[in-house]
């Protein structure tokens, strides 16, 4: 039997079905986190075998005059984790002044990836992929492969400004990843991401703010102390090995991509991202040591690094964690949440009830 929380008349948006402004940011959220909606529901439909005037999918993005023009398929369970939409406005925009705000604010396309989904046709494979995000080896996966040959081609063929790429949870760091991926290159693509797992302690749930400002300052001298010393064992490597380390700055490379990042205080998945945030500025802000010290801290993972000191881990490992991320806007929602499913939820974020505050951090 369908969930009430699968059909869109049910529990989808109460607003922007009528006069959908592009260039309003709340329309564009809640148009984003919908299509993510419509892939988690696509794969219940798959699941269920769902069909025909049963299917509950096509509201989500039919609502919003997309057309769903193909299905990403994993190639170990064979599972719909993510689609790609295409903007289909209808014929009377045409005539109208509208068409120029559609035009200029609205993508062309919209790729979408959904996360975790807990039942038995997919839960086996998403957790596997959910461990990979733990170890930051969501690189090194086929489905991941997958989606950055989506979002490579795509970027490629229509032009990064007429694409978003978008995801919830574990699809959040499939899209962030992908986003990071193109950046480096100098592509950048708008992005929406909703609750990305940051894989550290939560500290951000501790209620004492010096305790965890001594955490944060504590965890990145130690990671930084041992990526410095990982630094002088490259020094010992090839020439060429060392000059080809020694260009690659991941952080300058992604300074000017700005992604949209989505989180919950409550959800302790991906609340670490406030205080990551905040922590940066305030290492910035205690001088010009302490700011060396955050800026090669915040490229590593410690556990990644603790595993390299034993001698765990390859060459093929060294990759900052998916969360790290330079340039960022962050949109926090401090409404209350009854519950951890609730906010963790992607249905909180096409709301228009919620209490959303946004900053802008920019790497300096």
């Amino acid at each position: 039997m369908a969930s009430d929380r699968e059909d869109f008349t049910l529990c989808g948006p109460s607003s922007h079905l009528t006069n959908l402004d592009w260039a309003n940011e709340n329309h564009q959220r809640c148009v984003a986190a919908c299509l993510v909606q419509g892939i988690y529901i696509v794969e219940r439909d798959r699941q269920l075998q769902r069909e025909g005037s049963q299917a509950l999918a096509s509201p989500w993005w039919d609502s919003f005059h997309f057309k769903l023009i193909r299905r990403l398929i994993d190639d170990a369970d064979f599972s719909i984790f993510g689609a790609i939409y295409e903007l289909k406005p209808p014929p009377q925009q045409e005539d109208t002044t509208t068409i120029t705000t559609v035009e200029s604010k609205s993508p062309r396309y919209v790729i979408a990836f959904r996360g975790t989904l807990t039942k038995p046709g997919s839960i086996s494979r998403d957790l596997e992929l959910d461990i990979h995000i733990i170890r930051n080896g969501l690189h090194r996966t086929s489905r991941f492969d997958i989606a950055m040959q989506a979002v490579g081609s795509m970027a490629t063929s229509v032009g990064a400004s007429n694409l978003w790429i978008t995801g919830h949870s574990m699809g959040a760091a499939m899209a962030l990843l992908a986003g990071k991926t193109l950046a480096k290159t100098g592509v950048y693509v708008k992005s929406f991401l909703f609750n990305p797992p940051f894989v550290s302690p939560p500290i951000e749930r501790i209620s004492n703010e010096r305790v965890r400002s001594g955490l944060r300052i504590a965890g990145s001298l130690v990671t930084a102390g041992l990526a410095f010393s990982r630094t002088l064992k490259q020094a010992q490597q090839p020439l060429q090995l060392q000059e080809r380390n020694l260009s690659e700055d991941p952080l300058k490379a992604l300074s000017l991509w700005l992604p949209d990042i989505h989180v919950n205080p409550g959800d302790h998945l991906c609340s670490e991202y406030i205080g990551f945030f905040e922590h940066r500025g305030n290492m910035e802000q205690l001088g010009y040591g302490a700011g060396i010290v955050e800026r090669m801290a915040m490229q590593h993972s410690l556990g990644g690094l603790l595993m390299d000191a034993m001698g765990v881990s390859n060459a093929v490992d060294v990759q900052e964690p998916v969360h790290v991320i330079p340039s960022a806007k962050l949109i926090v929602n401090r409404t209350a949440s009854e519950d951890y499913k609730e906010a963790h939820g992607i249905h909180q974020w096409w709301r228009d009830d919620q209490d959303l505050v946004s900053n802008i951090y920019l790497f300096k």
